[in-house]
């Protein structure tokens, strides 16, 4: 059984992956925004806090985990977080799973950017 990470597994995408997790036995936390939404889980998945703003707090919800599935992401500003954000966030949450020796993350990114749109892919905000 392995131990993983998935922000935002009360919502959308994040519910699936946490799903399929918990169907193949894996021990699953889930770090969220929201932990007053409705846990499709009945309390099978720890929950702790996407605490952008305490990376020693975010490293130690990690301690023990295996893999983080990210499904965190900002396409548009949406409730005062822009996408520059969201870059600067992710960025944080892979330092904290790198400093509690997570071996791999899963970046999930369902937004499809696509320059014709106006839409930039995000890829060289991390260079």
């Amino acid at each position: 059984m392995a131990r993983a990470a998935v922000t935002g597994a009360f919502g959308f995408s994040g519910r699936h992956i946490a799903a399929r997790l918990l169907a193949r036995g894996d021990e699953v936390i889930t770090l969220t925004n929201h932990p007053d939404r409705p846990d499709p889980f009945d309390g099978r998945i720890q929950v702790a806090p996407l605490a952008f703003d305490d990376p020693e707090n975010l490293a130690a919800s990690l301690a023990g985990v295996d893999t983080v599935y990210n499904t965190y992401w900002v396409r548009f500003a949406h409730g005062g977080v822009t996408h520059a954000d969201a870059v600067r966030n992710s960025t944080t949450l892979f330092a904290a799973a790198r400093q509690a020796g997570v071996r791999r993350v899963v970046h999930v990114s369902i937004a499809n950017p696509d320059p014709a749109h106006g839409v930039e892919p995000s890829a060289r905000a991390w260079s």
